[in-house]
C-alpha cells in the first residue's frame, strides 16, 4: 500500500516541500493538510494539544504520532515516549528529528508495552473507524494502560458541518449510523491513497462509551470550535 502521508512528510523534512496533503472527505470538498503545521513546535500547537501535553506523565505512548512534533516535545521534557505510527515514512521523520523510541504498527496489533499515559491527540480516536468499532479499540487501549494509567484524547462534535433548520435542528442524513462517521481519502503530488474511515465523536457519545466499557470520563477543557480534551482512566 502505498504511504502518501509518510512520502509527504519525508519530502518536508528533506527540504523538498512543493504542496500539502490534499484531502477528500464525505462530508465537505477538497481540504488540505499543510505540511508544516505538522512540524510544528509547542508554541505553535492548539491550547488543547498544549494542556494535554502538560497533563502527560509517565511512560507514554503517542499513538498515531506524525512526523513526531508531541514525542519530542515530552522526551525532551525527560519523558520516556515511544512514537507509534502505521506509516513508514513518518516512522523514518521521527527517527531523523531525534526520536529514540519508535514502533511502526497498527495500534491494535501493538501489544509490546504498558503505558501510564496514551496520547491520541489530532483525534486520534478516529483511528477506531466507526462507531460500532469504538469499543474494541476502547478494550485494547484498556490492556496497554498501566495501574493508574490515563489516556489523553481530543476529538470534535462535527454536527456543526450539518444544515441547520429554524428551530435550531440538525439536518443529518438516515444513510449515516452516527454522524461524526467520515471517510477520507488523502492525495499528494498526484498519488491517491485508499478510502480511511475516521470517527469525530461528541463528549457524551464518548462519555457513554466510557461508562459501558468501564473508563471515567473526564472533560478536561473545551476549544472554540466544537473541539474539547478528555482524559479517561479506570476506577481505582
Amino acid at each position: 500500500m502505498e504511504d502518501i502521508f509518510g512520502t509527504a512528510l519525508l519530502d518536508y523534512q528533506n527540504k523538498n516541500y512543493s504542496e500539502d496533503i490534499k484531502t477528500y472527505s464525505s462530508l465537505d470538498e477538497e481540504d488540505v493538510i499543510p505540511l508544516p503545521y505538522l512540524f510544528r513546535s509547542y508554541n505553535e500547537m492548539p491550547l488543547l494539544e498544549q494542556k494535554a501535553l502538560r497533563l502527560a506523565k509517565g511512560k507514554v505512548l503517542d499513538i498515531g504520532c506524525g512526523a513526531g512534533s508531541h514525542a519530542l516535545y515530552l522526551q525532551n521534557k525527560g519523558l520516556e515516549v515511544t512514537a507509534l505510527d502505521t506509516s513508514k515514512g513518518a516512522i523514518e521523520v521521527c527517527k531523523e528529528r531525534g526520536v529514540k523510541t519508535t514502533v511502526q504498527n497498527t495500534i491494535l496489533n501493538y501489544n509490546e508495552s504498558k503505558f501510564d499515559t496514551l496520547l491520541l491527540l489530532m483525534n486520534g480516536i478516529g483511528l477506531a473507524g466507526k462507531l460500532i468499532d469504538l469499543a474494541k479499540f476502547m478494550s485494547h487501549l484498556k490492556s496497554l494502560l498501566l495501574p493508574n494509567g490515563q489516556i489523553l484524547l481530543d476529538s470534535s462534535d462535527i454536527i456543526y458541518m450539518f444544515d441547520q433548520d429554524e428551530d435550531g435542528g440538525f439536518w443529518v442524513p438516515n444513510n449515516l449510523e452516527y454522524y461524526g462517521e467520515v471517510c477520507f481519502t488523502l492525495e499528494y503530488k498526484g498519488h491517491k491513497g485508499p478510502p480511511l474511515n475516521w470517527l469525530y465523536v461528541d463528549f457524551n457519545t464518548l462519555k457513554n462509551a466510557c461508562e459501558t466499557n468501564g473508563f471515567n470520563c473526564e472533560l478536561v477543557s473545551q476549544g472554540k470550535h466544537y473541539d474539547y480534551l478528555a482524559r479517561l482512566s479506570l476506577p481505582v
